[in-house]
């Protein structure tokens, strides 16, 4: 009997403790714990991303030096990477430069007051590679016109060094240079 009486109070004790373990389990009783996502520093969607750390080198390495002007093309525009760079091209920017570059998507119809800018234009075409490459980087987001001040759109574009690695970039550029060529055909 005495046997009994403690076998009962060992599975009463046993059965208040997982009773207690599954109110916090099953949040009947919230408790806040820190988490360190929570303190981090970080933005929210549609704000601008947070500088990158000082002394910090991207995992693809550094693409340019900021403040050092604008980068050379170190990828040569052969077949291969023209090749390439119209597949992206066609991924990324077509749906608002067009099939051809002339600012004619089927995006540009609805983007009322900045157009995307024309590609095979003499005002882009006669930018260096490095200064398109930053632009397909960082995108172009210009209110008072003071980046491009001889195009009549103020211009603004997303950035897409997340979507498109450096080399990638390049070869969008590559192709970019493509389309001046291409345009009396």
């Amino acid at each position: 009997m005495r046997l009994l009486k403690q076998l009962v109070v060992v599975f009463a004790v046993l059965a208040a403790l997982a009773g207690a373990l599954m109110v916090f389990t099953y949040d009947v009783i919230k408790i806040d714990w820190v988490v360190f996502m929570e303190i981090q520093d970080s933005y929210g969607s549609q704000e601008q991303p947070l500088p990158v750390p000082a002394q910090s080198v991207p995992v693809d390495g550094a693409a340019y030096l900021p403040g050092a002007g604008a980068p050379t093309n170190p990828v040569p525009a052969d077949e291969v990477s023209t090749t390439r760079g119209a597949e992206l091209y066609a991924i990324h920017c077509q749906m608002c430069h067009g099939e051809n570059g002339q600012g004619t998507g089927t995006i540009s119809a609805f983007l009322i007051k900045k157009k995307p800018a024309d590609l095979t234009s003499d005002v882009v075409q006669n930018k260096s590679d490095g200064s398109l490459f930053l632009a397909i980087t960082n995108g172009i987001f210009n209110p008072d016109n003071s980046l491009f001040p001889d195009v009549e759109f103020s211009g603004q574009m997303p950035p897409l060094n997340e979507n498109l690695t450096v080399r990638e970039r390049w070869d969008v550029v590559n192709f970019i240079r493509t389309l001046k060529t291409t345009e009396g055909q």
